[in-house]
């Protein structure tokens, strides 16, 4: 499976992930591509399918909970965590992290090329993005050179970032097992 096969599967089930949605309005019963939500009334709260929840929001309907969303205050957070542990340590991070982050950066860039006041914004979040996945793949592949794995630090792994390291941890250790035939012809 390859490195975009996953991320697109991820993609696929986040986008199928459960959230909650807050009413701006009410609402009657609506069909989208054939899957029947509401009615809804204002102000209540509904969880729905993460995609559902955009189109609700793009509507002017609903609009997503403060916990649901990715902002630049948990973003810093994330990369101060991640940049003061060690090598050998990982921080945790939600399963959806990856997905929240790519359509977090994809409103920043809509938004910059919308207010071009708002293009700072974007690029400086971009480049903490840019530096929390570099941090966080570093250590990756720094453990998946290790014949030691430790169970906390795969635990601690979003699915993509465990896809690449099952995947650069065969390919290390085939590499290490075949160099190290001594004695035997190839």
């Amino acid at each position: 499976m390859s490195a975009k096969t996953s991320i697109e599967d991820e993609d696929f089930v986040f986008e199928n992930t459960p959230v909650s949605i807050i009413v701006n309005r009410n609402c009657p019963e609506i069909e989208l591509a054939g899957l029947k939500i509401g009615p809804f009334q204002e102000g209540k709260e509904y969880e729905v399918r993460f995609w559902i929840a955009e189109e609700l929001e793009k509507a002017g309907i609903a609009r997503f909970r403060e916990d649901e969303l990715l902002d630049a205050v948990k973003l810093h957070k994330i990369h101060w965590k991640e940049r003061v542990q060690s090598v050998k340590q990982i921080s945790s991070l939600p399963e959806d992290f990856y997905p929240r982050l790519r359509r977090y950066l994809s409103n920043l860039r809509e938004d910059a090329v919308k207010k071009p006041e708002k293009m700072k914004e974007y690029e400086k979040m971009s480049g903490l993005s840019r530096d929390i996945v570099d941090c966080r793949l570093k250590k990756i592949i720094s453990l998946a050179s290790t014949s030691a794995q430790t169970e906390q630090f795969l635990k601690s792994m979003t699915r993509e970032e465990r896809a690449i390291y099952e995947r650069l941890h065969a390919i290390i250790s085939g590499w290490r097992n075949k160099i190290l035939k001594v004695g035997m012809k190839p």
